[in-house]
């Protein structure tokens, strides 16, 4: 008989994690327990949030259901292995509207493994290759998951430093969010070394480390941490401004864009709306991003980006062409 209930809970949730309804005797048996027990474990279960679904019958049924809160889960060896190399595969580029939930995932997950998954976690990434890749540079999702737990638990953060010019130095920050353009990953925080906030490209970044010193955060002088990284950009040179028309009202366009393209403005019909966004991805994938967002869309500015679009229906045009 299994006495200890906290270990035995964890093992009755990892039961009805799968996806099947499990008789009450037979969790009775599993378990080593009566059938009281498991009614009454059952219960501790639904208090905690676990939406268990009991069924009528001689024996009764149970099976975990969808609710309305996300509970946390009991997963096995392999299972979570399978979701550290998932989420470090994502984690690696850019991938807009998954990259940043993908970071916390994975910063959250790997604190918690035992250094034997944690080894085949990092063996198993290393001997993988993906066929294809983001639109920007690739960034060990390590470098990630220390700056997100720095962010997290509001820890001040120490990394080497390699600027556009080459230039090398060593920065203290108190690390604010991670951005994520689509093609490239930005950390905002407030550099102690230059007193003042500055947003620091992550595939510059180099040996991040931290320091467990904690702080106070700091009010950001923008509305959020993408709208800091806009004017960043803007000022730095490293950016331009682009004009597109979508033929669709701007609450259906917002949910199709990537939000680091800001919210898009209705014109005066409501039938459509212009999307005004400063951007540092090359045109080539601003045109790739706004083509599968699936809607009619006109470039009004600028002629370069206007150029790549057409390039690109032009190549997808052959594409189709019978040989």
């Amino acid at each position: 008989m299994t006495t200890d209930t906290p270990a035995r809970l964890l093992t009755l949730l990892s039961l009805l994690q799968t996806p099947r309804e499990w008789p009450g005797g037979e969790l009775a048996e599993r378990l080593g327990v009566s059938r009281r027990t498991i009614r009454r474990d059952i219960d501790r279960l639904r208090e905690l949030g676990y939406p268990v679904q009991a069924s009528m019958g001689s024996d009764g049924g149970y099976r975990l259901v969808a609710g309305k809160a996300m509970p946390p889960l009991v997963l096995d060896d392999e299972e979570a292995v399978a979701i550290a190399v998932g989420l470090r595969a994502g984690a690696g580029h850019a991938v807009a509207g998954l990259d940043e939930a993908s970071v916390r995932a994975l910063a959250k997950l790997e604190q918690v493994l035992p250094s034997r998954l944690r080894h085949r976690v990092t063996t198993l990434h290393a001997a993988t290759t993906p066929l294809t890749g983001g639109d920007g540079p690739g960034i060990d999702p390590g470098t990630l998951t220390v700056m997100a737990s720095a962010v997290a638990g509001q820890e001040r953060l120490r990394f080497a430093y390699r600027a556009a010019d080459g230039t090398q130095s060593r920065r203290l920050t108190e690390p604010h969010r991670l951005v994520s353009t689509g093609a490239r990953w930005y950390l905002v925080a407030y550099d102690l070394g230059r007193e003042d906030w500055r947003t620091f490209r992550v595939d510059r970044v180099a040996e991040p480390f931290a320091t467990g010193a904690r702080f106070t955060p700091r009010e950001l002088p923008a509305r959020d941490a993408a709208e800091y990284l806009r004017r960043s950009l803007q000022r730095l040179g490293d950016s331009y401004e682009i004009d597109v028309l979508f033929a669709v009202p701007a609450e259906v366009a917002a949910s199709r864009l990537p939000q680091w393209f800001g919210a898009p403005e209705a014109t005066d019909d409501g039938t459509s709306c212009v999307l005004r966004a400063t951007v540092s991805d090359a045109p080539e994938a601003v045109a790739v991003r706004l083509a599968t967002t699936g809607l009619e869309f006109r470039v009004r500015r600028p002629t370069e980006l206007a150029d790549r679009v057409r390039e690109l229906a032009a190549r997808l045009v052959r594409a189709t062409e019978s040989t």
